[in-house]
């Protein structure tokens, strides 16, 4: 039986083993046949959908590897909007907007308030919180 499924990160891409073993998780279930609907990224969890990473060339680049993630599967990657301009995770429209110099947001993530998390909350078979 396939279920879908929304992830919830709020650890950081670097730092602590919060947002690899959620990006393991959501490759191991797609791989069993279920689907990711979205992955909200909220608290420090934001920093993940910076551009502005550059990981050592021997290192695991957790940034490139959830814009994979989603491209390949049509997974969404929402960033908190709240929760990322206190973080210095600002999209195009954010910075326009809050008339910041520039922006930094990854592409394939986008930037939503708490009702994507909510939408998704309801939607989604299972909801998992890294």
């Amino acid at each position: 039986m396939s279920l879908t499924y929304a992830i919830v990160v709020n650890g950081p891409a670097y730092g602590n083993q919060t947002s690899r073993s959620a990006y393991q998780f959501a490759s191991a279930l797609i791989e069993e046949g279920h689907v990711l609907q979205r992955v909200f990224f909220y608290q420090d969890g934001v920093l993940n959908g910076s551009a502005l990473t550059a990981p050592a060339s021997d290192e695991f680049d957790l940034v490139a590897a959830w814009q994979t993630l989603a491209k390949t599967h049509n997974v969404e990657l929402q960033t908190c909007v709240a929760a990322a301009l206190r973080r210095g995770i600002v999209s195009e429209q954010e910075a326009e907007q809050n008339q910041l110099p520039a922006a930094n947001l990854a592409d394939g993530f986008e930037q939503a308030g708490l009702g994507g998390l909510a939408e998704v909350m309801l939607t989604a078979d299972r909801v998992i919180q890294f």
